[in-house]
């Protein structure tokens, strides 16, 4: 197998499997899904099948507690996010909203390969491309699975200021997004092509 496609599977499948390992604990530890499943296999049948209508709070798994990591800057708390990233399209009926979410994150995968094919895997400057594109891929397919188990994406990552300023809730697989799609930006100037020489001046 290439090297680039060792770099893609590998890194991919070790971002999914640490997305959802962190939002196993998350549920395991701040919520109340758990209570009364004694083994490793009724927990994740409990975590990875469709849940029950929203109750207090409007959330599916009901939080135990949270963590403060930072005083009155950081904090572990559960969350769910029905939409896409910050929430995006979460007021849509979920007749539309699932069938939307599937289909874009179908295609954003078929277009990752596309343009991963494209990379020869050893020139220097496609490295942020070479790195970014599987951390897109491995993020969004982590949150993929959140959304065909329940329907929703768990999130547990909260910045914020003194709780009067707040960023949105998010979790490793987001994280990992936006770090691919960083690297992908740096990619763009780095490998942007030069105008061609002038034959007649040459």
């Amino acid at each position: 197998m290439p090297r680039k496609y060792v770099i893609l599977v590998a890194l991919s499948l070790g971002l999914i499997v640490l997305d959802q390992w962190t939002k196993y604990l998350v549920v395991r530890d701040l919520t109340t899904r758990f209570d009364g499943a004694t083994t490793l296999s009724q927990r994740l049948g409990k975590m990875y099948t469709p849940a029950e209508a929203a109750g207090r709070y409007g959330l599916h798994f009901q939080p135990r507690t949270h963590v403060e990591v930072v005083d009155n800057f950081f904090r572990l708390r559960y969350a769910e996010n029905p939409g896409a990233a910050w929430g995006m399209f979460r007021d849509l009926p979920p007749n539309v909203r699932g069938p939307l979410f599937h289909l874009v994150s179908l295609g954003a995968v078929l277009l990752i390969v596309f343009y991963f094919r494209k990379l020869t895997g050893t020139d220097p400057a496609e490295a942020w491309a070479l790195w970014g594109l599987p951390m897109v891929l491995g993020g969004a397919l982590g949150n993929y699975v959140d959304r065909v188990s329940r329907a929703f994406v768990i999130d547990f990552l909260e910045a914020h200021w003194y709780d009067k300023a707040a960023w949105p809730s998010f979790n490793v697989a987001d994280a990992a997004i936006v770090v691919g799609v960083g690297m992908l930006v740096v990619d763009a100037f780095v490998r942007k092509e030069k105008p061609a020489s002038d034959p007649a001046k040459a």
